[in-house]
């Protein structure tokens, strides 16, 4: 063995796990006329944006082969995943919250068959899939109404499932939607409005809380010994240089779009920064003195991070046109640092120790909160290129990736942050949003050219391994960042 090859050991009760979502995986199969995702909507009115047309009508097929892909989750050694409830798919009438007995099944189904197959089941309420009627009657989650109805959803998801569900999350990336398709107007429906976005973000704030309000009340932890949290993806944000312009810059990117989810989940407050910014420039959300106390008093017991990437800020060098309504970039611009690690399939810089500096960030700034990884992982495109003669895909790429990012995160524990998990994004390669399969995550790959069939790539038969051993081989950090 190479003298810089050191054994990494998980602690005991570590979280090994993988994840995924109702709607990057289930398909259509089963949904009722009406039932539709704001995704749904969103691909059908712009399916030529979604790489070679794939989207979420059958995605993996999750919904009918469920089985199949649970008995693969053992076989890889997963120890937990983590999924959605389609809200669409739950609940029959979304104003009442009275739940479909279909939809409902299935997912008693999928929660007992992994139960069965010694695989903890993690459940979110929301990755996107919140009902298209409401989209189209209310706005989506620009309404708070909106946020009642979500509330009554999720007493009826902890009523069903609060038995068998140890770990719960209200969404996962809040800030996601809203930032690609009202703050950015990247994506279906195309709008550019500040204020709205913001409104967004508060309101799934209040929903978070009155979510983890209802849970407490009905005592569903309690009960189950359950904990209820939310699945954020800040991005570890790193300036040019330690100028004051630019740390300034690198701290307003870090108010819009990490402290504005993580100080309320944790701390309970909305940064007051935000409120005088967005009010400076006329942004600000609806809110009440009541609303704000709500937010208070319903702090999360978990925190899901989903890390990926580092996000590297400077001052902006330009004046902001007058013309083009306020945005967050207003004091900030991106920065392309040279002779960076890249993912080039992905576009993203690979940097390993944002999970280390997240993790410390955690500890010092965020009360040492019991967290986890809940999305880490590499899409490489092409992987039929990798396959050996048995036509097994040779990821030790992704092997690297996985081991390198948990090198630096079990430092950090050793350290005494409180992280006590790590998911992999993702179990099987699956649609992500306009990318579709672009981009394959998995440790099992989904053949689209073989009428979706699974086969085990050699990161399945790594993570079984580290699974069953608790520990694994990677190069010594030391000599790589100094």
């Amino acid at each position: 063995m190479d003298n810089n090859m050191k054994k990494y050991k998980l602690p005991e009760d570590f979280i090994l796990g993988a994840a995924s979502s109702a709607w990057q995986t289930e398909g259509w199969g089963g949904k009722k006329i009406g039932h539709d995702t704001f995704i749904d909507l969103w691909y059908k009115a712009t399916p030529e944006l979604w790489h070679n047309g794939y989207g979420p009508a059958v995605a993996t097929d999750f919904y009918n082969r469920y089985k199949e892909d649970i008995g693969l989750m053992k076989e890889c050694g997963l120890r937990s995943y983590r999924t959605s409830i389609d809200w669409s798919r739950f609940i029959k009438d979304f104003e009442t919250g009275e739940v479909d007995e279909d939809g409902a099944a299935f997912y008693d189904s999928v929660i007992n068959e992994m139960i069965k197959n010694g695989i903890e089941p993690m459940i979110c309420l929301e990755h996107y899939e919140y009902p298209a009627a409401l989209f189209e009657k209310y706005g989506g989650w620009g309404s708070k109404h909106v946020i009642d109805l979500y509330v009554k959803y999720a007493v009826e998801a902890f009523k069903r499932y609060g038995d068998r569900v140890k770990i719960w999350f209200t969404f996962n990336e809040p800030i996601v939607l809203q930032t690609r398709t009202i703050l950015d107007a990247q994506r279906f429906p195309f709008k550019q409005d500040t204020k709205l976005a913001m409104q967004w973000n508060y309101n799934k704030i209040l929903a978070t809380a009155k979510a983890v309000e209802a849970f407490r009340r009905g005592n569903y932890g309690e009960k189950a010994g359950s904990k209820i949290g939310v699945v954020l993806n800040p991005e570890m944000t790193y300036p040019r240089s330690s100028s004051a312009h630019d740390m300034k810059a690198a701290d307003m990117f870090d108010l819009f779009y990490n402290r504005i989810f993580m100080d309320p989940a944790v701390k309970g407050e909305i940064p007051k920064e935000l409120f005088e910014v967005l009010d400076l420039h006329n942004c600000l959300f609806d809110y009440t003195e009541e609303e704000l106390e709500v937010i208070k008093k319903n702090t999360v017991d978990i925190l899901g991070l989903n890390l990926y990437f580092p996000v590297r800020i400077k001052a902006r060098n330009s004046a902001w046109n007058p013309e083009v309504p306020f945005h967050p970039s207003y004091y900030f611009d991106h920065h392309e640092i040279q002779g960076k690690r890249m993912n080039p399939h992905r576009g993203w810089e690979i940097y390993p120790k944002i999970m280390y500096d997240m993790a410390m960030r955690m500890k010092n700034e965020y009360g040492n909160v019991e967290w986890m990884i809940s999305e880490n992982g590499m899409g490489v495109e092409g992987e039929d290129k990798y396959k050996n003669e048995d036509g097994v895909i040779q990821d030790d790429y992704r092997i690297d990736f996985i081991s390198e990012h948990m090198a630096w995160l079990l430092k950090a524990i050793d350290e005494g942050s409180n992280c006590k998990g790590y998911m992999l994004w993702a179990f099987t390669d699956c649609v992500s949003p306009a990318n579709a399969f672009k981009n394959r995550y998995g440790l099992v790959e989904i053949n689209l050219e073989d009428s979706r069939n699974r086969k085990m790539k050699k990161s399945g038969k790594w993570f079984r391994e580290l699974s069953d051993n608790n520990y694994f081989y990677f190069r010594d950090l030391v000599p790589v960042y100094k």
